[in-house]
């Protein structure tokens, strides 16, 4: 009675062994971020999106482009969430009625790069507007986003502040993301208005040297906004959210805090900044 009992039992146990094989997991649930080229660039993504995904059976998809585009897509309908870094077109989106919910996830700042020779004698100057003067007056070639990014946006912010209208041969406007725009910049010997995370992470692939750092208005804060379902009904609320509460949760915000290139902290977290050891 016990064999045939224990065989029973075996038989069983196998049949729900092959029934578990067979049967297809569940498929994930797909999430659309429009994101800046920074975060993805720099590899940071690629490092805290997985424990998300694997935890929540969600698929991020990734779309990595200036701030500018990534909140087109999302007015456009396209995304379901967004990771930008320019505080005021951030408002706008939000007051238009495309966002909600945005929360301050993290920080760095820009840094202004240029030839080592540095025809413009800026190097060292820690006033970022009378680094633009200088560079500008030397007619020193420059190198632009030029594609409404939250480094376009700062760099154009600059310039007014300076009161100069940038224009000439010296001057050219890659339309591209940051990556390609410092690769740009390098193969003319150009000055160029990067954050430092991505010039961390391409630090050894370039040979511009680091010519101004530490003007406070350098500043450079990211924030996540959920798509409005009230404004975009096809938006995945619920899934945003849940990036969102990733994002600034301690477990999140320690991977952020813990990505480095080079020994150095690429993005700062704001929303739990304790995560960082002093």
């Amino acid at each position: 009675m016990e064999r045939t009992y224990g065989r029973a039992v075996a038989v069983v146990w196998v049949l729900v062994c092959v029934l578990c094989a067979t049967v297809p997991a569940e498929e994930p649930t797909r999430l659309r971020l429009a994101t800046t080229t920074s975060t993805d660039n720099t590899g940071m993504l690629d490092v805290f999106l997985p424990p998300f995904e694997k935890r929540h059976n969600i698929k991020v998809d990734v779309v990595s482009v200036g701030t500018g585009k990534a909140i087109k897509i999302a007015e456009n309908g396209d995304a379901d969430v967004i990771l930008v870094h320019a505080r005021k077109l951030e408002e706008k989106f939000l007051a238009d009625g495309h966002g909600v919910n945005r929360r301050d996830v993290m920080h760095n700042d820009f840094v202004v790069l240029g030839p080592t020779e540095d025809p413009a004698g800026a190097k060292g100057e820690t006033d970022a507007v009378e680094v633009m003067k200088k560079i500008a007056a030397a007619k020193g070639p420059f190198v632009s986003r030029g594609d409404t990014s939250g480094t376009h946006v700062k760099e154009l912010f600059l310039w007014e502040t300076a009161g100069i209208k940038p224009a000439g041969a010296w001057y050219v406007e890659a339309g591209q993301g940051m990556g390609a725009t410092l690769t740009m910049a390098d193969e003319k010997g150009a000055y160029t208005l990067c954050d430092r995370a991505t010039y961390l992470a391409f630090r050894d692939k370039i040979r511009l040297a680091l010519i101004s750092e530490g003007d406070k208005r350098l500043y450079n804060p990211y924030g996540i906004i959920a798509v409005n379902p009230a404004t975009h009904p096809d938006a995945k609320y619920m899934e945003a959210m849940m990036l969102i509460g990733w994002f600034t949760s301690r477990e999140g915000q320690t991977i952020i805090g813990n990505f480095r290139k080079h020994g150095r902290i690429l993005f700062y977290p704001d929303a739990v900044p304790d995560v960082i050891k002093k």
